[in-house]
This record gives C-alpha cells, structure tokens and sequence, in this order.
C-alpha cells in the first residue's frame, strides 16, 4: 500500500462538504474529549503524564507539552465510547488525530492548518484501517491510527509532503497492535492505546524533520508479520474524502449497542409500570462484541447490550451518566440489567444487517437504523446539540458558544479546554 498520492492529493485539505464534514468531525471529538476529562481516572493521568513531559498546555488540572495534551485528549475521547467512526476502517480514524489538531488550534495555529492537517491525518488512517484487519482477540484502537497521527503532526509542523510521507513510513515500520483483553477483563487501559498512537505519531514526524526515513514497503511487511496478510491491500484511491463517510453517535457505549437503546428509548414512553421483563434480538456480532452482563466497570458497560438497555430505559437517555460509578452501584439499576434477555435474531444475522427489537412486557419495537448509519448522517444541528451537552458540564454556556465559533467559524481559540 502506497500513500503518498493520498498525502499528495489531500496536503491542501478540504473544502466544500468535505470541510463542513471535517469541521463537524473536530467539534464531535472535542465535546466527547471534555467529557472524558471530567473522569477523575483520566485527570490523574493528565497530572501523572506531567512528570515527563511538562508544558504550558493546562489540562485537567496539569501543565503538558503539546504531545503529552494530545494524549491525554486521546484517552478521554473514547473515555464514553461516543466518538466518531469509519465503518470501513474497522475504526476511529480521528482518535489520535483531532487531539493533535485540536491542541494546536488551542495554541493559536492557523485555522486552515489546522483543519488541513486534521483532514489530512484522517485520510492517512481511514485508509490505513481499510488495509490493516486485525486478527481475532486484537484490539483495534491506538494500531493503524499512529499513521494518521504522524501525518497529522507532520503537517502541522511545517513540513511538506515529502516529509509527512517520511513520518507515515516510519510509523508503519514501528505500527503498534493491542488486544482486546482489558475489556474483556473490565480494566480500562484500552483507553491509553490511542494515548500511544498519538505520542507514536508525534515522535515519527520528528524523526521525519530530522531526516530520518524507512522503506516504502514496510507496511505490507508489518501485514505479513504481525496478521499474516500476504496480499495487497486494497484502498479508497485519492481523490476520495473518507471523512464524508464517517458517522457520529448519537449515544455513547458502543455502536452495537445502539440499535437496541434506541428501541428502549422508543418504548419507554409506552411504558405503564416497571418492566418485568425485557428481550433484546439482534445480530450475532453485537452479542459477541456487547454481550457483557451484570458490568462492574465502565468499559465493560460501555460493551454491554443488557446495560445500555437498563441504562437507557432507567435514565431516559444512553450518555456519559450511564457510566459513572454511581450508575454502575445503583441497584435498581443492576436490577434492571439483569431482567435483560439477549437472543439472536437469525434474520438479521443471515442478511448480514444490524438492527435490534426490544420486547417489554408484550409491548416491541424494531430499529433498523439509527444516526450515523449509511443514509442517516448526523446533521449539523444535531452534532451540536451533542456537542453542547457533553461541553456545557466542562465550559459553561459561554464556553460552548466560544467553542462552537472557533471550530465552526474560525474565530479565535478561547478555552477549548479550559474547565470552568
């Protein structure tokens, strides 16, 4: 796989619906970000970061280097498991590379560079994840995504082409994997991987200032090494913004486990009395990938059909509130989650569709799709209704609207990160 017709084509960046899909993009990843630092978890690992790599970035609480913030700002983007994704990357190709733009824009960098190298970075991974299929029992967060990093940071470092196709190839001969094992445990370290993707990222695109460099080719020999792919890959060619793919959602937890709430949501206002009992029946892969029950942590609720059932039935919504400490330990709550039957509806599984029916007490309803999905892209208006709910508990109302100015509308950057 060869990338630098994508870094050739993509280096000036976006415009048009590209660009107010791009922009969208960053707002999206900032307001799942400031949500994400408000965990006390992800606070103590802005201040920890600090010992080695302090700065005058202020983050929850701590002073950081520019890398280190982008960092911190990885791990608390998909801290709820809101943020964005591409369905045909496997993945969250923005992960590691909105920090990176957004942490710069936040220092004062042009707005155009700053939206091009975000778009930029985006290409790189999107098609990066295309290529690279994880093997069963790998994790994808914080692997393909450092390409995307690299070329992010490049590019907002001055560099030309020339040398942000240095720094994706000295990433792809360094290109890291995680596993799945820290859900499946319920430990939350999964969230330091995209951490890692965007230091990675930043430290090859150093590496590239400084002219160092590695073979074109050392992407493919890490597919034949680390997954055993033999063939090519094959990619989305230039001239193509992924970007416009992307989908934004409208809940947080994962993607799987969307169809279902949705369908509890629907129902709710159906409701007469406390369900007694509740079915859900969807397809094969959400009940392999969110089949947690009774979770005792956050990211394994966050994986959890039954949970994001209970949570959405019991608080009218499915947020970063069905998450905390104090949702997970509320035994009606619990209670709820465990009424929860999960089966599989062979249909949907057979066709190769996703979708969930939820059935409470006789009562059913059918979700086939929900935003996000091909055909149904959160719009402008919703991306911000979301973006103000997750941002207002960190900025303020005036925070928000400040927010929204800077990212939409390219006005000066004022305390994007900045808790009131």
């Amino acid at each position: 796989m060869t990338l630098l017709p994508v870094i050739d084509w993509a280096f000036a960046g976006p415009s048009g619906t590209a660009e107010a899909r791009a922009r969208l993009l960053l707002l999206d990843s900032l307001g799942c970000a400031l949500a994400g630092l408000g965990h006390p978890r992800v606070a103590a690992f802005a201040q920890a970061m600090q010992a080695g790599f302090p700065g005058d970035v202020a983050l929850a609480g701590a002073r950081l280097a520019p890398a280190a913030a982008a960092a911190v700002l990885a791990a608390a983007t998909c801290w709820d498991e809101a943020n964005e994704g591409l369905a045909r990357a496997h993945g969250r190709p923005a992960l590691p590379v909105a920090p990176l733009a957004l942490v710069a824009r936040a220092q004062g960098a042009d707005p155009r560079l700053t939206l091009a190298a975000f778009a930029l970075g985006y290409e790189v991974a999107a098609r990066a994840g295309e290529a690279w299929r994880i093997k069963p029992g790998m994790h994808v967060d914080g692997s393909w995504h450092s390409l995307g990093a690299a070329a992010c940071a490049a590019r907002l470092m001055g560099q030309d082409a020339a040398g942000v196709a240095r720094a994706v190839r000295l990433t792809a001969c360094q290109i890291p994997f995680a596993i799945y094992a820290p859900i499946a445990a319920g430990m939350d370290g999964r969230n330091s991987f995209p951490a890692h993707a965007a230091l990675l990222g930043q430290m090859a695109a150093a590496a590239a200032a400084a002219g160092m460099d590695a073979p074109e080719a050392g992407f493919a020999e890490a597919r034949r090494i680390a997954l055993g792919h033999d063939t090519p890959a094959v990619t989305a060619p230039a001239g193509e913004w992924l970007l416009e793919e992307s989908y934004q959602k409208p809940f947080a937890g994962v993607r799987h486990a969307h169809y279902a709430a949705a369908a509890a949501l629907a129902l709710r206002p159906r409701l007469t009395a406390p369900p007694a009992r509740v079915t859900v029946a969807t397809y094969a892969e959400a009940l392999r990938y969110a089949g947690n029950r009774a979770p005792r942590a956050a990211i394994s609720a966050q994986f959890s059909l039954s949970w994001a059932v209970a949570a959405a039935l019991a608080q009218g919504d499915l947020g970063p509130a069905a998450y905390t400490q104090a949702a997970l330990a509320d035994p009606a709550l619990r209670a709820l989650e465990a009424s929860v039957e999960l089966v599989e509806d062979p249909a949907l599984t057979a066709a190769g569709l996703r979708g969930a029916t939820v059935t409470i007490d006789g009562l059913s309803e059918t979700i086939h799709h929900v935003t996000g999905d091909p055909g149904h892209p959160m719009t402008e208006a919703e991306t911000l209704r979301k973006f103000t709910r997750f941002a207002t508990p960190a900025l303020g109302e005036a925070g928000v609207d400040r927010a929204i100015a800077t990212l939409l509308r390219d006005a000066p950057a004022e305390g994007l990160f900045h808790v009131r």
